[in-house]
């Protein structure tokens, strides 16, 4: 990366951060902004889990590791403590691997 564009990914972060903080109080979204902005940070957090579920390395990350999020997925569903959940999946997901399934 050139330093032009390290400088230019740089300013326009310090902005983004600054912009709030300058704009509070002078500048009101309307309510469908708001949610767009909510269903954005969604957006972006299912995509986040879906490529760490799925790849590493650019590759498929086997069978192990998304078993270990589904088993996540329903303690979550049936409202397990979160402490339970990381505890059920990590150890699906190595039983599954210790198991020789990758």
């Amino acid at each position: 990366m050139t330093v032009a564009a390290l400088a230019v990914l740089a300013a326009g972060t310090y902005l983004m951060r600054l912009l709030p903080l300058a704009l509070h109080g002078r500048v009101a979204p309307s309510a469908r902004t708001v949610r767009l902005v909510e269903l954005g940070a969604v957006a972006l957090l299912v995509a986040l889990v879906a490529t760490g579920t799925w790849f590493e390395g650019g590759g498929f990350a086997g069978w192990a590791r998304p078993a270990g999020v589904a088993v996540a997925a329903a303690a979550l569903a049936v409202r397990v403590p979160f402490v339970l959940v990381v505890v059920l999946a990590a150890a699906v997901t190595a039983a599954l691997r210790l198991a020789g399934i990758p």
